[in-house]
């Protein structure tokens, strides 16, 4: 049994709707091995489909070809994640690293959430050094300027 590359990413519940597995195909962000795919692409079982959504490239081995969309208990009959373990990690390690990205286009911050932003990066960056300037050479330096005329 074969079915479209779009409808089977939809079916499976790689994707939410349709259009947006059709897109992806049309932004070349679906493979088979290595080749990017139209969304008409007939697939059929035991093909290894790579869905690229940043950070990582997700690989799904097709157990079943189907059209229609299932039920999430559902899901481990249809296909089987065989992504690789760096990728994996990749993306815990981007859960844990605790960078918040914003959505493109979802505007400015809050001021809230630009005070939980600062509150977070402080820390990081600055820790707790004090900065101790030498302001005695400056001022050494500030009367010979001034002695100096123009």
């Amino acid at each position: 049994m074969e079915a479209r590359l779009d409808k089977w990413l939809w079916a499976a519940r790689i994707f939410k709707t349709r259009s947006i597995a059709a897109d992806a195909c049309k932004n070349g962000r679906i493979t088979i091995a290595g080749v990017k795919q139209k969304a008409s692409k007939m697939i059929k079982e035991g093909d290894i489909i790579e869905v690229r959504k940043p950070p990582i490239t997700y690989s799904f081995k097709v157990l079943k070809a189907i059209q229609n969309r299932v039920g999430a208990k559902l899901v481990p009959e249809v296909l089987e994640n065989v992504t690789a373990k760096e990728q994996l990690e990749l993306l815990e390690m981007n859960r844990i690293s605790g960078f918040v990205g914003r959505a493109r286009g979802t505007g400015r911050p809050t001021k809230k959430e630009r005070r939980e932003l600062d509150d977070f990066i402080q820390p990081a960056f600055f820790g707790d050094f004090e900065f101790d300037f030498d302001d005695d050479d400056e001022e050494e330096d500030d009367e010979d300027f001034d002695d100096q005329k123009y």
